[in-house]
């Protein structure tokens, strides 16, 4: 249960903060924009890199103290765990980009993003596994592209022990379309 709730909730701090600290960091930041340099996307990417910081080394403290009173068995394949929490990093940064500039344009974003980010917190498998939902539901939660990365992390983690049911190429289709957006 610990590896469980380490990889579920670890893994929604790193992608739901992102967007938050990008909603309307332009207004608290504008006197940086007098600076030649300083462009308005190092102000999203500053934050964005923060936020992926302080959830990664959130992650790796809890996981080796875990680790180190036996709470925690270490990963099976360390290297997956890796490239899911960079997909999810991607993920959360492109999202928190789109919704920052989005905010700066429309009022409303700043009012949505806090009920939505409850509302994805029980549907990115934070608390789920995909291979026990009814067959109905995977169809549709696995439109949901942050869940193939929590999924994704998870089978680097303990893939021997149940199947995790994701597919990469959509979770980075989408991240690449958030990006572009």
């Amino acid at each position: 249960i610990v590896a469980f709730a380490l990889t579920g909730y670890s893994s929604v701090l790193l992608w739901r903060n992102m967007p938050g600290r990008c909603i309307n960091a332009l207004r608290p930041n504008a006197t940086l924009l007098f600076h030649r340099q300083v462009k308005i996307l190092d102000v999203y990417l500053a934050r964005v890199v923060l936020e992926a910081v302080s959830a990664t080394m959130s992650f790796v403290a809890l996981g080796l103290i875990f680790w180190s009173i036996d709470w925690l068995a270490p990963p099976e394949d360390a290297m997956q765990v890796l490239w899911g929490w960079l997909l999810l990093a991607w993920f959360g940064a492109s999202f928190g980009i789109l919704l920052g500039g989005l905010s700066e344009s429309v009022d409303m974003v700043e009012k949505f993003w806090p009920p939505f980010s409850y509302l994805m917190f029980p549907l990115s498998g934070a608390a789920f596994i995909v291979d026990a939902l009814p067959t109905n539901v995977k169809e549709i939660v696995l439109y949901i592209p942050v869940l193939h990365a929590v999924e994704y992390i998870r089978d680097g983690y303990f893939g021997s022990h149940f199947r995790a049911h994701f597919d990469l190429s959509y979770l980075i289709l989408c991240n690449t379309a958030l990006t572009l957006f």
